[in-house]
């Protein structure tokens, strides 16, 4: 396993204790620092003097192997208010503290890190709202609004608590199936196997009966728990479908957002939410078995651009399905081949937090009108 310090960590979990262990001890170890905005000041990090040289300008818990990671990535470091030392800050804190400053586009990361440590610099000194920093693994991961209307602390363990008692509560019998956590993200995925007859004994029925029983027998309903505390995600329950390469979503997310003052018991009602909408999601799904498309690779083309899905995949993902659609498809059959996406993002390594966008990007498709995108011609991706 590598330094939690390095920006590139990640961890993955074969099961929900060792999980919840895991974000217990991350929370008694991480440090929330409420600061005045315009007491910040960013110093750029590179492989030169003077910051990357003297160790004794650094928190004393910070190792020159996480100075040495964030010189070769984000490449700057942040002292806060009374402090007369400084904290590398990890690339995941990029976006809050650009919020911070109330700047942005896309020229910043274009400019040396003096010239762009000078200009946030000036900037931060103009507010006088103040800054939550999060800190963890040596580094400042966060530089959040330090209004809690704008910003508030959900910690992963209590999440992953209420989760795991909602989880017994409306879906007994929840198979933990992986989980994952790196410094943008943390999701967990449970199969429900108990849930298979009640949830998608209707669309099953359909499938067979459209001569496609080995779809039917191999899916099975499932659920992600996705949060992030750097800024990157709500803390989101959203409906699975395992049967494919990969588990892909259907929709129903229901999220409880880190702002407006929210706590983590919030965030036990959203798997009741979760078990209310699963049913709306499959029948939406079912209905797409229904609706035959004149021009199937064409219609696959269009949703992929209309959903502004990764390019090169996509295109692939559309050959594939060119090469095997039979002279009749449905929505279904395009739905389901656009799921290849995923698992090619996959294969080509793709970091999870961009995974699991792309994944609830399609999961949008579902609630598309299909048959505006059923064209006799479409401009290729």
């Amino acid at each position: 396993m590598t330094n939690p310090c390095l920006d590139e960590y990640f961890v993955t979990f074969d099961t929900l204790d060792a999980m919840m262990a895991y974000h217990d001890k991350l929370t008694r170890e991480t440090q929330w620092l409420r600061t005045p905005v315009k007491k910040l000041r960013v110093m750029p990090l590179e492989d030169d003097p003077p910051l990357f040289i003297d160790r004794s300008l650094f928190d004393g818990d910070v190792s020159e192997e996480a100075i040495a990671d964030t010189a070769a990535h984000l490449g700057l470091a942040i002292q806060a208010e009374d402090s007369t030392s400084y904290r590398p800050l990890r690339d995941t804190a990029w976006k809050s503290l650009l919020d911070r400053a109330k700047i942005g586009g896309t020229a910043l990361p274009k400019l040396s890190r003096e010239e762009l440590a000078n200009i946030i610099n000036t900037c931060l000194a103009l507010f006088g709202s103040d800054a939550l920093l999060l800190i963890r693994h040596e580094k400042v991961a966060a530089v959040h609004s330090g209004d809690t209307r704008d910003y508030s602390i959900l910690p992963i363990d209590d999440l992953l608590s209420y989760l795991k008692n909602g989880l017994d509560r409306r879906f007994p019998g929840a198979k933990f199936e992986r989980g994952y956590t790196d410094h943008a993200t943390t999701s967990a995925s449970f199969l429900l196997p108990e849930q298979k007859d009640d949830l998608l004994a209707t669309y099953t029925r359909t499938l067979e009966a459209h001569g496609k029983k080995m779809l039917a027998d191999a899916l099975m309903p499932g659920i992600r728990f996705t949060t992030s505390d750097v800024g990157f995600s709500s803390a989101k329950i959203s409906a699975l479908l395992y049967g494919l390469e990969l588990p892909f979503s259907i929709g129903g997310v229901v999220a409880v957002e880190h702002r407006w003052e929210k706590k983590p018991d919030e965030f036990g009602n959203a798997i009741d939410q979760v078990f209310a909408q699963f049913g709306n999601v499959i029948a939406k799904l079912e209905e797409l078995e229904y609706l035959a498309l004149e021009y199937p690779v064409n219609a696959m083309t269009a949703m992929c651009k209309k959903l502004s899905l990764p390019k090169k995949a996509a295109t692939e993902a559309i050959n594939m399905f060119e090469m095997t659609c039979g002279p009749t498809a449905t929505a279904h059959d395009v739905f389901m081949a656009m799921q290849e996406i995923l698992f090619i993002l996959k294969t080509e390594h793709t970091p999870q937090p961009k995974l699991l966008s792309v994944e609830e990007t399609l999961a949008r498709a579902l609630c598309l009108n299909w048959s505006n995108f059923d064209l006799a011609k479409v401009e290729g991706y």
